[in-house]
């Protein structure tokens, strides 16, 4: 099936979004579609192991695992062509060595609605363990955000919430962890949100269980620090990248 297919520098087509209701859509036989489905299986074994690079695009073509078109099935070849041609890349697993502290940090990112058909934002975020990736995330957020800002902010406490997990983990081994921990956003908004109290008009409609995040700053467990877009690598997590920014 992917004979002739032509070898390319990204996973997905830049301006690819998958959407499940077009009108009068043409959907491939149900042959196809379990076709389809173990072919988004075995990328999402590969992403849930060594290929985060594949996250967004294994992530857009979930979203049709029952009713995908010859478009649906089209990208699939791509991203399954392009993972067979970089199979020689993967995770190098080499730490750094240090006499202090092991150091954890996290870039964390937001598309404000994009999802084009429930207008819910992904989120997207990867975590440095001593420099080596060692988890990363690219899923819709639960629920409708109003704002960039709002849909950066869940997509921080999501981050924040495993980066916890880590840290808690690390310590009932005996291992100390230097702090605060790093959270790297690229929205100025989000990191006011998270670094004070009080709430304008326009957050205050956000739901009080992402604040939770505002603790850990004031205890000096977290630091939400601003990072330009160009820099934040948790960018190919929750959208198509041009081949430059990918690479």
């Amino acid at each position: 099936m992917l004979k002739g297919q032509r070898a390319t520098e990204t996973p997905s087509t830049l301006v690819f979004h998958v959407v499940r209701n077009i009108p009068e859509a043409v959907f491939i036989s149900d042959y196809n579609q379990k076709l389809y489905r173990s072919g988004v299986g075995m990328l999402l074994f590969l992403v849930k192991h060594t290929r985060p690079d594949l996250s967004n695009s294994t992530c857009e073509l979930l979203r049709v695992m029952d009713k995908a078109t010859e478009g649906h099935m089209k990208e699939l070849f791509r991203v399954i062509k392009y993972a067979i041609d970089t199979k020689n890349k993967g995770l190098k697993l080499r730490p750094e060595d240090t006499e202090d502290k092991w150091k954890i940090k996290a870039y964390s990112n937001a598309d404000f609605a994009g999802d084009k058909e429930t207008h819910i934002s992904v989120t997207g975020y990867v975590i440095y363990f001593m420099n080596l990736s060692i988890g990363w995330r690219s899923r819709g957020q639960k629920s409708v955000t109003l704002s960039t800002t709002e849909a950066e902010y869940v997509g921080c406490s999501e981050v924040v919430k495993e980066l916890l997990f880590i840290v808690y983990l690390l310590r009932h081994m005996k291992i100390e962890v230097e702090l605060p921990i790093r959270v790297n956003v690229d929205n100025i908004g989000a990191i006011f949100l998270a670094e004070n109290q009080n709430s304008s008009d326009r957050t205050k409609h956000v739901d009080v269980h992402y604040h939770f995040i505002r603790q850990y700053i004031k205890d000096g467990t977290i630091m939400i620090e601003f990072v330009h877009s160009s820099e934040n690598d948790s960018d190919i997590f929750m959208k198509n990248v041009t081949s430059e920014t990918f690479s």
